[in-house]
């Protein structure tokens, strides 16, 4: 399964994992398993990873907590999980000694022996993702969807067969550190702003991470772009794939593109009409573009234009983006915790034509909200401004609508007193008909551990409002 260059990284070597959340407990495991002596290291205090810490000592793997000490530095392969900077110093000290740092996925990679998907994006990554999974399980395919989403793929890479398909969604973190990892198929959904704050607020240095994801594709290889990304327009000049574009305006070259509301393929000279739009289960153009970047990586494995049909009328959309939660008192609440961008916020507010109270914030992330300024006058009845970057939100659009901020309530994790309190302002502010909106433009790293964990606490407090 792993080939000769990759087993000498790892059999007998000793290897260090840097972060001792999900990714890197599967990435540690999935190392001892193939003759590692591994070893984790985590900057988090010991009360805050007492689950991990559990299950790294049943499993026999040494660990530290509280800080990265030199025992770190004794191994010849260092394994990164996606939330760790590369610029920290124990990942820079590594590098100048000369080790070799790869990212987990970069690592599960060397395990795999079935043809990878891999799909990345600013947005809408998680949702294509998902629909080329359901599109694969409707055609009877063998497939497993992991990565940013869902199970780290070291942990559910061995389950793979040169029978399955693996979708992985892939974020720009886990791709800093790839050296070998070669997709069958790469897709890149759109680079807008997104986690500057990790770039030293550089664009270029973004869209430089994102685009590794061809960086190994030779030319049988597919790589699937968005034909009106500027972004991603320059930077796929370097691919050595194939590759098939997507639009919404016009047919350009071979790919999927929109006609007279419907959804059309171009490829190797053959059109086919797959579905009107209007048919789509999913709302809005940028949910379009999701299906045209799944219609394009799934087609490549022979799945019929029927079987696409059939997924995308059904598809019921994933949690946490654009999630009906419940009408109470004429209000409907939406959890859309997974728009932790601007143009994520963007999308959200053109799916509706009712009035919005919208709920954003969160810890910012170098966001220029001046794109949107024009939506929220056009959409937003108030806005419910939250977390670290509630100032930030205020200044931004206190001159456009009316803007309440809801001051932080102690430092527990989750911060579900916090997160409460702005749920009963958004009801309040909002009139029956309304649409009170979850879409923060935010990571949720200041009151909460994720978007998932945002997004189901936001969701439960909803449920809990009185009817009367």
């Amino acid at each position: 399964m792993i080939d000769q260059k990759h087993r000498a990284l790892v059999e007998g070597q000793h290897v260090t994992v840097i972060g001792a959340a999900r990714s890197g407990r599967g990435a540690a495991a999935l190392l001892k398993r193939h003759g590692a002596s591994v070893f984790v290291s985590d900057s988090q205090s010991a009360g805050k990873l007492a689950d991990a810490a559990a299950e790294l000592s049943a499993a026999g793997i040494p660990f530290e907590t509280a800080g990265h000490t030199d025992c770190a530095l004794d191994c010849s392969l260092m394994v990164i999980s996606p939330g760790v900077p590369g610029n920290i110093p124990i990942v820079v000290e590594a590098q100048k000694r000369g080790i070799t740092v790869v990212s987990e996925l970069e690592l599960a990679s060397w395990f795999c022996s079935a043809p990878v998907i891999a799909i990345t994006g600013s947005n809408g990554k998680t949702t294509t993702a998902t629909l080329v999974g359901r599109m694969l399980e409707d055609a009877k395919k063998k497939c497993i969807v992991a990565g940013n989403i869902g199970e780290a793929l070291s942990t559910v890479v061995e389950q793979a067969t040169p029978d399955h398909i693996v979708v992985l969604e892939v974020s720009s973190f886990q791709l800093e550190h790839i050296l070998d990892l070669r997709p069958a198929v790469a897709v890149i959904l759109n680079i807008t702003r997104n986690h500057l704050d990790r770039y030293d607020n550089s664009m270029e240095r973004y869209a430089a991470a994102k685009t590794r994801i061809f960086m190994n594709q030779q030319a049988g290889d597919l790589l699937i772009y968005n034909a009106e990304d500027r972004i991603s327009v320059e930077k796929i000049a370097a691919a050595q794939s194939c590759t098939l574009t997507f639009s919404m305006n016009e047919e350009k070259t071979d790919g999927v593109f929109a006609d007279q509301g419907s959804i059309v393929m171009r490829v190797a000279g053959e059109r086919k009409q797959i579905m009107k739009i209007a048919d789509l289960s999913l709302a809005g153009d940028h949910n379009v573009q999701n299906a045209m970047a799944a219609i394009l990586a799934v087609q490549s494995f022979g799945i019929s234009p029927a079987v696409i049909r059939g997924t995308l009328r059904n598809f019921k959309g994933v949690e946490h983006r654009q999630e009906f939660v419940r009408t109470v008192k004429g209000i409907t609440y939406i959890n859309n915790s997974k728009a932790t961008t601007v143009e994520a916020v963007g999308y959200a507010l053109r799916s509706y034509e009712q009035p919005i109270v919208l709920m954003m914030g969160g810890k910012d992330k170098g966001n220029d909200y001046s794109t949107i300024y024009d939506l929220v006058e056009r959409k937003v009845r108030a806005i419910v401004a939250t977390g670290h970057s509630a100032d930030t939100i205020v200044e931004n659009f206190a001159h456009k609508v009316p803007v309440l901020k809801v001051e932080t309530i102690g430092s527990a994790i989750p911060n579900t007193t916090s997160m409460k309190k702005a749920i009963w302002i958004a009801g309040g502010l909002a009139h029956p008909g309304d649409v009170v909106l979850l879409a923060p433009a935010c990571t949720s790293f200041d009151w909460f551990t994720d978007y998932e964990e945002r997004g189901r606490v936001f969701k439960q407090l909803v449920q809990e409002i009185a009817e009367a």
